[in-house]
């Protein structure tokens, strides 16, 4: 499905994040009173904003067991490649070595918190010393500061 959109001059800054649908199955009350029956069933969208416009331009559903990060290079696959992506931004769950490789392969920025217990991954690729100086940030400066500095919090504007 072609989504359409208004070309930007300026490099695309995307916010990912995803989010569960219910399309069939009883109704709240009714799993209250008697609990989940096994007709319910619940797929998982996948999708990607412009920051600057807040327009969808990528999308994908799948199952509710497919997790949020190996979907993210497809959504990147989405963006044409003649277009420059200058950042990705998407909550701790990203925050994997092939996430941070399909970033940096479209020579963007990625702007995903390190995980709480996160430490410094090994090897030389873009990604992975990208990812190792946030967690150097957010150990040296705190969380907190990392992300203000990095402007993560404009990541909730795909939650809205």
């Amino acid at each position: 499905m072609q989504i359409p959109y208004q070309p930007a001059f300026a490099p695309l800054h995307l916010l990912v994040d995803s989010t569960g649908i219910k399309f069939s199955g009883e109704g709240e009350w009714h799993v209250h009173k008697h609990g989940a029956s096994r007709r319910q069933q619940w797929r998982k969208i996948h999708i990607g904003i412009d920051a600057d416009t807040l327009e969808v331009r990528a999308v994908e559903m799948t199952g509710n067991r497919i997790g949020d990060a190996p979907v993210l290079p497809g959504l990147l696959a989405q963006i044409p490649a003649e277009e420059r992506i200058g950042s990705v931004t998407a909550d701790g769950i990203y925050d994997t070595k092939g996430c941070h490789g399909a970033i940096a392969a479209r020579g963007a920025d990625a702007i995903i918190p390190p995980r709480r217990n996160a430490r410094a991954w090994k090897g030389h690729d873009p990604g992975l010393q990208a990812r190792n100086e946030a967690l150097r940030a957010c150990k040296r400066f705190g969380r907190a500061n990392w992300k203000k500095w990095s402007g993560y919090h404009r990541r909730s504007r795909v939650e809205v």
